[in-house]
């Protein structure tokens, strides 16, 4: 458990033996040393083959994406503890929903855990998370994320964020980030200076922040200044930009205006550390991004994230060549060495912190066998399940269509749209456990053949689910309307005032924008499993509806109410 902070307290504070330990450590390391601990790299296959190459790098953390074999994915951890003089640190971006690892309790994702619209249940399934975390190894959390969903059509905050309702946002995140902490997991805030109001991905280009510096500390000041004050540890400066702040402090700016908070001095240095007083670790978000890679040359980039207040930097795709620009960027001159002692220092300091330095390498892992058992225990599972059903929403009804019975609607086409994932491990898409469930309780259904399409006389109920979660790199996430029905033509044809029809969303709680006409609507934010079977039910009428939207499904547009 980390004792949590008070005040102003720095998160990082340690007593005077761990203290020494990081001085230690610190002042023994030679400069190569010291540059591999700024590096978080990223690992997907659970292999020693994979991993083998790092140790080499000697880097502060490495974030794991695994796949099922938890056999492999132990294997391949302790072999990287085992290669490692200083204790590396491991990271994950552990959000739920279908991103949930998949010999863990697969729980609802941030919006879902919003739309549960519970605090207690907030606190139970980020318990939960974090014990499993801990049995899985894990040390730091990249999360919970803070971004405001104004922006309805983006892509990348949506069913990531607690919602709309900057107050909600907070309480929200303060639970969770507090939960994270008790169980020993590093919470992170994400993405500094704050996303959600510009729509398009920093994945794929520099995002904006488009506030005044009086609407950011009405709002995202307060959010992480009240977060801060509680003691997280630790925050990830994004490829955003806040020009507001930036040209306040430098009138002339032109395209600097528009610079990465990662790479920025000003938003990194000047207003998180020195108005918001923050004394925890900064790392960078993944740097292979858009939003960094449109920015500036790598050689540049590399030395300059550090240099310009973030203490860590996340993820590479040739590590060994990042690693060697750290390096050039040092002796260039491009990266101070005062910035690299306190980066380091903050790094040792955070791994202290969390007790890595007083664990032998057998005490990060328990046996195999131990690690099962930690992992999705019954109670847990019914945490996750009750989460779950808690969370769906009914957005709109009014045709009267639901409960569904199987007399009335026996006959079902279901248009399915499964979505993707961008991470990799990520729990595979489908409908089978609601299609399975429906059948069970005496519906019959098939697919949508666009050679065959609904027509009155053979069909009961016609049953869009489509599941995209937000996800980067999908710069929209829409009905896609050629997609679902077959053709262009086809596209043109709607079914709504021929055939009962209802809509459920497994993922982005927006798509009545593309779809005003429907006239049944479900949001259930999630694809995973229990969030299938528990929406069945309340279809039947079996369940009451309990969720509360986090955001404004109808997208400020009356014509979507009807």
């Amino acid at each position: 458990m980390i004792e949590p902070a008070s005040g102003d307290t720095d998160p990082l504070t340690i007593d005077d033996a761990a203290r020494a330990w990081v001085e230690r450590m610190r002042d023994t390391m030679s400069i190569e040393e010291k540059v591999g601990q700024l590096f978080v790299f990223s690992t997907s296959q659970d292999s020693r083959e994979e991993l083998a190459p790092l140790p080499a790098l000697k880097p502060g953390g490495i974030n794991r994406f695994p796949k099922p074999d938890l056999a492999a994915f132990r294997d391949a951890t302790m072999f990287a503890i085992e290669s490692s003089n200083v204790p590396p640190i491991f990271t994950g971006d552990i959000e739920g929903g279908t991103i949930s690892y998949p010999f863990a309790t697969a729980v609802p994702n941030i919006m879902g855990l919003a739309a549960c619209d519970d605090l207690a249940t907030t606190e139970a399934v980020a318990r939960l998370v974090a014990r499993e975390s801990r049995v899985l190894g894990y040390d730091w959390s990249f999360g919970p994320v803070v971004d405001i969903n104004s922006a309805f059509r983006s892509a990348i905050v949506g069913t990531r964020s607690f919602g709309s309702d900057p107050d909600r946002v907070l309480a929200q995140a303060s639970v969770y980030a507090r939960v994270l902490q008790e169980e020993g997991v590093a919470a992170c805030l994400k993405h500094w200076p704050g996303d959600g109001f510009d729509e398009r991905d920093q994945h794929l280009v520099t995002s904006v922040n488009p506030l005044s510096v009086e609407e950011w500390h009405e709002l995202y000041g307060r959010i992480y200044g009240s977060l801060i004050r509680a003691g997280v540890m630790t925050v990830m400066s994004a490829h955003i930009a806040f020009p507001a702040y930036i040209r306040a402090r430098m009138p002339d700016a032109g395209r600097e205006a528009f610079q990465p908070a990662s790479v920025s001095r000003l938003l990194n240095e000047e207003l998180l550390r020195g108005e918001l007083g923050f004394k925890g670790l900064i790392i960078s978000d993944a740097t292979g991004m858009g939003g960094l890679t449109s920015w500036m040359e790598r050689s540049e980039a590399v030395p300059a994230l550090i240099e310009n207040g973030c203490d860590m930097f996340l993820f590479s795709r040739v590590p060994e060549q990042d690693y060697r620009l750290m390096i050039d960027g040092l002796r260039k001159g491009l990266l101070s060495e005062a910035r690299l002692e306190e980066a380091i220092t903050r790094i040792l300091s955070l791994k202290a912190r969390l007790g890595l330095h007083l664990r032998e390498p057998v005490e990060r892992l328990a046996p195999l066998e131990q690690m099962r058992a930690g992992l999705q225990q019954s109670a847990d599972v019914r945490k996750a399940n009750a989460a779950s059903g808690q969370s769906i929403t009914l957005v709109k009804d009014v045709q009267d269509l639901l409960p569904l019975d199987p007399i009335r609607h026996r006959r079902i086409v279901a248009v399915m749209e499964e979505g993707f994932s961008f991470w990799d491990g990520a729990l595979g898409r489908g409908y089978d456990p609601i299609i399975g469930e429906l059948t069970q309780r005496g519906f019959e259904v098939r697919s949508y053949d666009p050679d065959n399409m609904p027509t009155r006389e053979d069909t009961d109920l016609v049953l869009y689910l489509v599941g995209q979660e937000a996800t980067p790199s999908a710069a929209h996430i829409y009905l896609d309307f050629v997609k679902l029905h077959g053709t262009n033509r086809k596209a043109m044809t709607q079914f709504a005032q021929e055939i009962p029809t209802a809509l459920i969303s497994f993922g982005q709680p927006y798509y009545l924008f593309d779809a005003p006409h429907m006239k049944t609507s479900i949001n259930a934010y999630s694809s995973i499993e229990s969030v299938q079977r528990e929406t069945a039910r309340r279809l039947v009428g079996e369940a009451p509806f309990t969720g509360v939207s986090p955001v404004d499904a109808f997208c400020g547009l009356e014509q979507l109410k009807w």
